[in-house]
């Protein structure tokens, strides 16, 4: 079953077209990583998928539905489709239980003692209960992102956007991140993610992409790309990745 289609989809910012006739298919309970250098067009498509910036053409659908109409409220989308950054974007001044549970308390509708006993769940899930109500700046950056997974799991989305969510952590705690990313995969969460850690990658992925200057010149599985690349950008962008 396709959980998430993209047909031709083209992004420019002026002269510059960022996503240039993307296709994509990500069938439901899938991990797609996006690999590809600085600039190829990953973390634009993402953020289009996710309806932060609007295409120029082609068609984006999720569950069957075309989310790229013009006048189609974001939010309404948003919910379905989480996001997580390379920066946290956490509150400072709310705690990392305050931020989890801001936004599932505009919209969930479901009572104060069930939302908290899920989000609880939720940080349970992720070894996080002993940090919930701890301030952003009281937690290690590793922790920071896994409570901005957290957040974005709070509103129980069907599709998960990643982008570069590791680059900014500092090596010894790439690790406890990544393994966020593989037990929603064993838990059967859809994924998008935009990431260099190729070994991750390698291993976890059950398609790849490889994009340059705003397309998709190669897609397959994780062995097919990291072990058979077909085309020579390919070959020559993990020639440098996995030195």
């Amino acid at each position: 079953m396709q959980k998430l289609e993209l047909h031709n989809v083209i992004k420019r910012f002026g002269n510059n077209t960022v996503c240039n006739g993307i296709n994509l298919n990500v069938e439901q309970g899938q991990m797609v990583c996006l690999i590809g250098a600085s600039g190829a067009g990953k973390s634009t498509l993402l953020r289009c998928i996710n309806l932060l910036e609007p295409i120029e053409d082609g068609e984006i659908f999720l569950d069957g539905k075309d989310i790229s109409l013009p006048g189609l409220n974001p939010q309404s989308v948003r919910s379905k489709i989480g996001m997580v950054f390379q920066s946290f974007n956490l509150f400072p001044h709310m705690t990392a239980f305050e931020n989890a549970i801001l936004a599932p308390k505009r919209t969930s509708g479901i009572s104060k003692s069930q939302l908290n006993f899920e989000i609880e769940m939720l940080f349970e899930r992720f070894d996080l209960a002993e940090r919930m109500h701890n301030y952003p700046d009281q937690l290690s950056g590793g922790q920071q992102q896994r409570v901005a997974i957290v957040r974005a799991l709070a509103m129980k989305p069907e599709v998960m956007l990643f982008d570069e969510i590791t680059s900014a952590l500092d090596p010894q705690l790439v690790g406890e991140v990544l393994d966020v990313l593989l037990q929603l995969k064993n838990q059967g969460m859809t994924m998008v993610l935009a990431t260099h850690e190729m070994q991750f990658a390698q291993q976890a992925a059950d398609k790849i992409c490889f994009l340059k200057d705003g397309k998709i010149v190669e897609e397959g599985s994780a062995a097919e790309i990291f072990n058979r690349p077909k085309k020579a950008a390919t070959k020559a962008f993990l020639t440098r990745a996995l030195k």
